[in-house]
């Protein structure tokens, strides 16, 4: 009997969906047709396996493996026959016997069948099936729209054949048609749980594939996929009336913000910076001040435990501080935030951009010099951030003292900024003075900058030049005074420039008798016909 073998997701996501389907009868009749080797020709064919199956006539069954409900037969029964239920069990049979798993899907049948105890629990049941049957409804609660997602991805896994940039492909084109009727209200947030729910099965991703030899591949994947659910989760929120919508479905935003707060307040290690979100979407929710204060008194009752890990703590920690600002006390959720262990700059780029897009320079002056320790240890790309923030606000004030002394103080780290700054603004002298400070050379410049220099003053480039010009001497190969003579050419021509051949003179047989002794570099020297 010909065995085709499907992945192993495809048959735990059948074998969910037979007792949705299907009767006991009929589920055994198909079982008694693959027992006598009616199901013949089985090929799999994109997500679909085809087959044939004989009784009194041939039939042809397609079985989905992605949306069950869409299976047919070509027998004239309406519903889920006996021919559909062979196909299933010939698939089975690759992975263990069938008579076996027909005892357990026909209990799970019997136990469908049985009367509900109450209305209420019917209409539970009724929202779980729908779920699980790829039927989302209009009016069920967010809890059963994220059961609905976790079926139409049940064991979808990261692997050579499956990335995370095909799950979220998949998930943002085959998701959204089923609300396309409904109002717009709950439309949109069942919009907002799509990519909720994407955020989510993209943390779980990054923790299944740890520890598997392509982990730096597939992290790297979830970060790229995480961001892009973040940018269109804000896209989201900044399009729509957040209050408006709150007051027209507040039980559904209730249930989100309690969803997305279980996610945030972990401090677990995620490649979704659930902390943004969470402190994002509440500062939207201005206009409820009950809500607010019930989330501060569950952040309060959490911060109350004891031993609570660090991180965690400074994750409850900087959420509590957030309703702080957003009340306006500043000074309150600096006490608070000065609580954490381990602050990143970054997880406070938030308030930096908010003040920004707003004009507010003042705050973000405050929160510049409040964020200024922590940025020592930030990595490059906060850096950069931080230096740019820093940059903005700079425009906005009466002078640039303090920015200097910052740029000043965090060198060598600032140093790209720092010197581009000070070309910016003409500042040439101190220009020249950071290049010798970090023994530059002329060659590494650009050649533009030099020129800008040059024109001003092409004085100022002379130490710059004779620096360069005796570390490539004392570095004593021929290769390096090959360098020293091309630094050389070019001081000398300077000081023809300003007019002061006889300190060239002066210079070139004072530098000739301090390097005598190397013979190498005294021919470079005759070469050049700058000594005899």
């Amino acid at each position: 009997m010909l065995k085709l073998q499907i992945p192993k997701n495809r048959m735990n996501y059948l074998i969910k969906q037979i007792p949705l389907h299907f009767d006991a009868i009929r589920l055994e009749q198909g079982w008694e047709y693959y027992h006598k080797g009616r199901v013949t020709e089985v090929d799999l064919k994109g997500l679909s396996v085809l087959a044939i199956v004989t009784s009194k006539q041939v039939h042809n069954v397609e079985v989905h493996l992605e949306n069950f409900a869409a299976s047919t037969c070509t027998c004239s029964f309406e519903g889920f026959c006996q021919h559909i239920g062979a196909t299933f069990f010939s698939l089975y049979a690759a992975y263990g016997r069938a008579e076996l798993v027909l005892q357990q899907l026909k209990q799970q049948i019997h136990t469908r069948k049985k009367p509900a105890r109450s209305a209420a629990a019917s209409v539970i049941q009724e929202r779980k099936a729908a779920a699980q049957a790829n039927v989302p409804l209009e009016e069920s609660m967010p809890s059963d729209w994220h059961r609905f997602f976790e079926g139409k991805f049940h064991g979808f896994s990261i692997s050579h054949q499956h990335s995370i940039e095909t799950f979220y492909e998949s998930a943002l084109e085959s998701l959204p048609p089923y609300a396309a009727n409904w109002r717009d209200t709950t439309r949109e947030l069942y919009m907002f749980h799509i990519v909720l729910f994407m955020m989510r099965k993209i943390e779980q991703f990054y923790q299944e594939t740890k520890s598997s030899y392509l982990s730096y591949y597939h992290e790297n994947g979830c970060k790229i996929s995480a961001k892009n659910c973040e940018d269109k989760l804000v896209e989201f929120v900044d399009r729509i009336d957040v209050n408006r919508s709150f007051l027209a479905e507040p039980k559904i935003w209730l249930s989100t913000m309690k969803m997305v707060g279980e996610s945030a307040l972990q401090g677990k290690d995620s490649p979704v910076d659930w902390l943004f979100v969470y402190r994002f979407i509440w500062w939207k929710l201005t206009d409820q001040p009950s809500a607010q204060k019930e989330e501060v008194a569950r952040l309060d009752g959490l911060l109350a435990k004891k031993e609570l890990l660090p991180k965690k703590k400074d994750t409850l920690l900087a959420a509590r501080a957030h309703f702080d600002i957003m009340q306006g006390h500043t000074e309150q959720a600096f006490e608070r935030l000065g609580q954490l262990a381990h602050p990143h700059a970054k997880d406070f780029f938030l308030y930096l951009n908010k003040f920004a897009s707003d004009g507010q320079w003042d705050h973000m002056l405050v929160w510049l010099r409040w964020l200024f320790p922590s940025i020592t240890n930030a990595n490059h790309d906060d850096f950069r951030t931080f230096c740019q923030y820093w940059l903005d606000t700079t425009k906005h004030l009466a002078n640039d003292s303090e920015w200097v002394q910052v740029m000043e103080s965090l060198l060598p780290r600032s140093y790209y900024y720092y010197t581009a700054y000070l070309l910016q603004t003409k500042r040439y002298r101190q220009w020249v003075d950071l290049q010798l400070a970090n023994r530059i050379s002329p060659l590494n410049l650009y050649g533009m900058e030099l020129k800008a220099i040059e024109e001003h003053d092409s004085a100022l480039l002379l130490p710059l030049y004779h620096q360069a010009a005796e570390r490539a001497v004392l570095e004593k190969n021929r290769a390096s005074y090959k360098t020293a003579v091309r630094l050389l050419k070019k001081l000398h021509s300077i000081y023809k420039h300003i007019g002061q051949d006889d300190r060239w003179e002066h210079y070139i047989y004072r530098l000739a008798d301090k390097f005598s002794r190397l013979r190498a570099f005294q021919e470079e020297l005759k070469k050049g016909k700058w000594i005899r």
